[in-house]
């Protein structure tokens, strides 16, 4: 049978509870916090001067050369470090101003292995030199002056700080240079020297106790966003001192760049390539790292979202075959350019400089068969309302397009198309090396894309359903239009609008208008448009002649000028969540960080052991008195009541319910009847 809890311990439970964590937290928890100061092993006051130091220190020696002494050789080791921790003047001012305190593990390896060994064994000095030397001119040491001036820049600010006498400090040093050049033209970096206490007490935290400190020591990382103008709004860098880690929060927290994520083998195809946008060029860089994307590559796919998509993989040797087989992707590292359905890849080995990868985006950021699109319709000459990409004297133009919605058949008619643009490029090249083979029936097409009054474009039917049902003269089905229920025909449609600009119109348009109504009469006139469509085979030599016939009869012919109302392309918003808008973050922390952050300032807090112990007094004290005014109050309650007060007699009851002794009442109401005799008269 378990042991019954006595019924004071059950009552008195909060009490003894709040007793017991105060004397636990006053004994076992305050003073892990808050250990003997080197100054306390000396025996000497706190912040004493370095003189206090040395002679403190030779008095003690003195008492361990004595005959007499049995210091043990634990304590020798804590007097010993504390003397060449504190009479050094960068790590005293250090632990003076901050606490900080990073060769705490060279007194804990000595402790060990010296414990057994005479203290005449020991090597000393323990603590070696590692100070911090900045000869190269890249670093930028803050002051306090400069520091209002350097955070007030266009440029995010990241600062770095740091103590010259700290071994971790100088280990970073080299990092800290790579962190530079990767950050080279999105941020900037500078660095904040602890001794500079006024400045780095900015970045200092002060828990409840007001003191600054550096709660993981030095070197510390904060950031000023581009849109932060006070010294109170920084950053504070939370993760591990690696290049990779702090160049992607930089990029990422700070600037707001996007990421570029790694894609598998099995989810590069349908995660990346079948959701990135029909109309993108999908850029694969292939890593044998595995770090995270550099920022000008960031900064490229934020530049370049509407046109291009950026994905990552990671190399592995028993994979290699795969990607020779699908990308002819060799090695790593390596860049691969997609730029449409049946595009052969094109492919850069090696590593590349943020010029060179300029350069190649610009080369291979649009599809080789563009698509028409609100943004680009203008560009391509595809659009009523401006000119040819030949530029604004050529009256007459043409756009050769195929429409369709996204899925197999267009991909196939577009490789298709893509094929007849080619084959009119290699005329055009062969014209002019003189090399003419078999292109007379195609010559009026090559020459109109040699002078840029011929395009070649795609459109998506399905956002583009209306102006894609305009130029086929038809109804939502086939190629225009959203898949309905049971709806299989994706049928793709090639046509070419031929657009001719208003000459009457642009003459009257260069003359001196004197009436201000007559001027703003007809400003934005579209031009004539008449559209063909192609019903030959899907042949690449059918489909140029037929162009350069349209071509040829469009230029010769005179054909009336007229307009009418075209749709407007629909916009195609691309997806850029890293674009909305970016916070300042200030010094203040997270909810959870903030709860995480007091939590373990109330554990260095002494007052918290003194609080439990009140709080149990206290609660102590008002059951106690509970208690005792219930005890009162039940002795009340059993006193003799008051002796003149009868006690209400008790009636006996009849098996009826019915008192025996008490005669039946006679109702108010009740009558008496007179009774006849029936002897009388």
């Amino acid at each position: 049978m378990a042991m019954e809890i006595p019924a004071e311990v059950r009552r008195y439970w909060l009490p003894i509870l709040l007793f017991t964590a105060g004397f636990l937290f006053q004994l076992l928890v305050l003073p892990r916090h808050f250990p003997p100061s080197h100054y306390d092993a000396l025996g000497i006051e706190r912040f004493a001067p370095v003189e206090r130091v040395v002679e403190a220190y030779e008095r003690l020696s003195k008492e361990w050369l004595s005959e007499m002494s049995h210091q043990p050789t634990v304590d020798i080791i804590k007097i010993r470090y504390a003397y060449e921790l504190l009479t050094n003047p960068i790590l005293k001012r250090d632990y003076d101003l901050f606490g900080l305190d990073e060769h705490a593990a060279v007194l804990e390896r000595a402790k060990e292995q010296y414990q057994k060994e005479h203290f005449l064994k020991i090597d000393l000095p323990l603590l070696k030199e590692s100070l911090v030397s900045l000869n190269d001119d890249t670093f930028s040491v803050l002051t306090h002056e400069s520091f209002m001036s350097a955070i007030a820049e266009e440029y995010p600010l990241i600062i770095l700080v740091y103590s010259k006498g700290s071994p971790r400090c100088a280990q970073f040093m080299e990092y800290w240079k790579q962190i530079g050049i990767r950050l080279d033209g999105i941020a900037k970096t500078a660095m904040v020297e602890v001794g500079d206490s006024q400045l780095a007490g900015y970045f200092a935290e002060k828990g409840l106790s007001k003191l600054p400190h550096f709660r993981n020591g030095v070197p510390v990382l904060v950031a000023y966003p581009a849109n932060c103008r006070s010294p109170s709004c920084y950053m504070r860098y939370p993760g591990g001192l690696s290049v990779d880690s702090v160049v992607d929060w930089v990029a990422t927290s700070v600037v707001g760049l996007p990421r570029i994520l790694y894609y598998s083998k099995e989810a590069l195809g349908p995660q990346f390539i079948g959701k990135s946008g029909h109309h993108k060029v999908k850029v694969i860089f292939f890593s044998s790292t595995g770090e995270r994307a550099a920022p000008f590559l960031r900064q490229a796919a934020r530049e370049h979202s509407s046109y291009a998509s950026f994905a990552f993989v990671l190399w592995r040797e028993d994979e290699s075959q795969i990607w020779w087989n699908s990308f002819e992707v060799e090695s790593a590292p390596a860049i691969v350019f997609l730029k449409g359905p049946g595009t052969k890849p094109i492919v850069h080995h090696g590593t590349f400089s943020k010029l060179e990868f300029t350069e190649m985006m610009e080369e291979h950021k649009h599809q080789e068969l563009r698509q028409l699109r609100s943004d680009t319709s203008l560009e391509l000459g595809c659009d009523a309302r401006g000119h040819s990409r030949a530029g604004n004297d050529v009256a007459i133009w043409y756009c050769v397009i195929v429409a369709g919605r996204p899925g197999v058949e267009l991909s196939k008619k577009r490789h298709i198309l893509r094929k007849a643009q080619d084959q009119l490029i290699g005329a055009v090249d062969g014209s002019s090396t003189g090399n003419v083979d078999n292109s007379a029936d195609i010559s009026s097409a090559a020459t109109a894309l040699k002078d840029e009054r011929l395009t070649f474009v795609w459109l998506d039917g399905d956002i583009q359903k209306q102006i894609c049902a305009f130029y086929l003269a038809t109804d939502y089905s086939g190629a225009c239009g959203p898949r309905g229920f049971g709806d299989d025909d994706d049928k793709s449609e090639l046509f070419i609008v031929r657009f001719q600009r208003n000459a009457t119109y642009e003459a009257l348009k260069s003359e001196k208008k004197n009436n201000l109504v007559e001027a703003l009469q007809g400003q934005h006139a579209d031009a004539s448009q008449l559209v063909a469509r192609y019903k030959g085979p899907d042949e690449t030599q059918e489909i140029n002649k037929w162009i350069s016939q349209i071509i040829k009869d469009g230029d010769t012919r005179e054909i009336p000028y007229f307009t009418s109302k075209v749709p407007d392309l629909v916009p195609e918003e691309t997806s850029k969540e890293w674009l909305s808008s970016k916070r300042i973050h200030s010094a203040g922390k997270s909810l959870k960080q903030k709860i995480g952050f007091h939590f373990q300032d109330y554990l260095t807090d002494p007052r918290i052991g003194s609080t439990l112990l009140m709080c149990g007094c206290i609660s102590f004290g008002i059951i106690w008195l509970r208690n005792n005014k219930s005890t009162q109050n039940t002795q009340q309650e059993k006193a003799p009541k008051d002796k003149n007060k009868r006690p209400r007699p008790k009636l006996s009851t009849s098996l009826f319910g019915q008192p025996e002794s008490v005669a039946d009442v006679e109702p108010k109401d009740a009558r008496q009847w007179e009774m006849s005799d029936s002897d009388s008269d």
